[in-house]
């Protein structure tokens, strides 16, 4: 089964029940959340959250799964603040606790910069975060997202998201988040030899690591290292290529989640509405 959502909002008042009822809207049956504003460590009480009444929302729905993404914030790569690394420790075994109180088992983190220490330092001061994140998790994975090189980030590589995989003694609790858009600005060529992409992933990897896929778009091309998602068959990647991904059996019932952009209905561009109903149908048309 082709399992397919979009990241969704969580506010005032409805919360997770209204972040369910979003994603019902567009036609989903997934979705992905974060369990408060990702750019802060300000979190509602659980008990606020709605949590029973989204379950049941989603029941009465035919979903029976979703993911979280943790905050940007977090950056266990940081070797240069202590600071910094200490907060992302203690605030991913947070998050870590607050996605399983939800019902899901896959809370989604970005591997992390290194902010000019190199990779190296900072892939060792990220397995050493994880170590003390998984020896005190509970019972949740951790997917490494892919990245697109951007700036001094880690993971843009299949190598490096093996090399961090090496270093963590409870690796079983490791997972991928592949997304589409980060691996096509990586430079990996999703487009023209997607053969060149899946065969070095099984290899070095494994294709079993992959527990969510990120379907989106990309404004740049090819290893340009950018990260600018764009609509669905908008891009330089194009709906072809998007879709044949959707369809591979190997992502049978694996959470696929839309980040693409919200889109203007007015000349200004100050009324936008989210693209994801129509979208989701389109890729899930045969």
């Amino acid at each position: 089964m082709i399992k397919i959502g979009s990241h969704v909002g969580m506010n005032m008042p409805n919360l997770f029940l209204g972040s369910v009822q979003e994603a019902v809207s567009y036609g989903a049956n997934t979705l992905m959340v974060y369990t408060g504003a990702p750019q802060n460590t300000r979190r509602t009480p659980l008990e606020k959250l709605r949590i029973e009444e989204a379950q049941t929302c989603m029941q009465n729905h035919q979903i029976d799964s979703f993911v979280v993404h943790a905050p940007y914030l977090i950056n266990l790569a940081n070797s240069v603040k202590p600071e910094i690394f200490r907060l992302g420790v203690e605030f991913l075994i947070s998050e870590l606790q607050r996605t399983v109180a939800m019902g899901s088992h896959t809370l989604i983190l970005h591997p992390g910069s290194h902010v000019g220490a190199g990779s190296d330092t900072g892939i060792n001061k990220l397995t050493e975060g994880l170590n003390e994140v998984l020896s005190a998790s509970v019972d949740c994975n951790i997917a490494l997202e892919t990245m697109s090189g951007k700036g001094s980030e880690i993971g843009q590589t299949f190598e490096e998201l093996a090399r961090i995989y090496d270093g963590v003694k409870q690796n079983e609790k490791l997972r991928v988040c592949f997304d589409t858009c980060h691996i096509h600005d990586a430079g990996y060529p999703i487009v023209t030899d997607p053969d060149a992409v899946w065969t070095p992933f099984d290899r070095i990897l494994g294709m079993d690591q992959i527990a969510v896929l990120h379907i989106n778009d990309s404004l740049n091309p090819c290893g340009s290292h950018k990260d600018r998602h764009a609509n669905i068959g908008h891009g330089m990647i194009g709906y072809g290529p998007l879709h044949e991904i959707v369809h591979m059996k190997a992502f049978d019932n694996i959470p696929m989640i839309l980040e693409t952009p919200w889109i203007a209905v007015d000349p200004k561009g100050k009324e936008k509405q989210a693209p994801y109903q129509r979208e989701i149908a389109w890729l899930r048309e045969p």
